[in-house]
């Protein structure tokens, strides 16, 4: 019996073009004026980071919005990334300009699991502000009643079986009773080291994954507590 589900965002509840063609291009546009002192700590850490393991980020004279831009062009999931673009959704959220979007699937799924007892949370590598506010604000109503928990890079590399055994941990649930669905085969065999069971999402517009052996579904009607082991 599935006592708990983790899911994934992007290409799993929301689609892909949500966040490469909405998300990731307000925060590039907005980011140079959420660059405060505390932002930029934070990123020059990691840029020293980068630098020692021999990454090639610009200098850090040329500014630190030239390195979050390298970041963003890198796609790297940075926490000091995600940290700032969480601020920066946060007001276009607050103002309007932005609205959460998910699958047509996921609202009915997500109280359905919440009405047949089910521990639902996120694990995203975006920060665990910009999960909550994806979630409340969609055209279906506020979401996050359904879901118990967030999860980002805090947690740990979302392509670690130590992260998954830390949040099972978090779940209070051994692996095994765990359900975690992502459209990413890395994340999925990682979750599958730390016993965690799996699910290959399949949605419009993902890219395709490498040969793997895992269940796939593609919409999450398909996934109750009696058919998800």
């Amino acid at each position: 019996m599935t006592r708990g589900i983790l899911l994934d965002i992007e290409g799993t509840t929301t689609p892909i073009a949500f966040v490469y063609d909405v998300l990731f291009p307000f925060a590039r546009t907005h980011a140079a004026r959420h660059l405060d002192q505390q932002a930029q700590r934070a990123l020059k850490l990691e840029h020293d980071a980068d630098v020692a393991s021999g990454y090639q980020p610009p200098p850090w004279s040329s500014g630190a919005l030239a390195y979050v831009h390298w970041l963003m062009d890198q796609d790297r999931k940075s926490t000091a990334l995600k940290t700032l673009q969480g601020k920066i959704w946060q007001e276009g959220y607050r103002r309007g300009d932005l609205h959460g979007e998910v699958f047509a699937d996921v609202p009915p799924a997500l109280e359905r699991w919440h009405r047949d007892g089910v521990d639902v949370r996120i694990y995203s590598s975006g920060s665990i502000l910009a999960q909550q506010l994806l979630f409340s604000t969609t055209p279906q109503g506020d979401l996050t009643r359904f879901l118990q928990g967030y999860f980002d890079t805090t947690a740990g590399p979302k392509v670690e079986p130590s992260s998954y055994q830390a949040i099972a941990r978090a779940f209070s649930l051994p692996a095994t009773h765990i359900l975690f669905v992502s459209d990413v085969v890395r994340e999925l065999d990682a979750a599958a080291a730390a016993g965690v069971n799996t699910r290959l999402a399949v949605r419009p517009g993902n890219p395709a994954q490498p040969a793997h052996g895992y269940a796939v579904v593609s919409s999450f009607d398909r996934i109750t507590p009696q058919n998800a082991p």
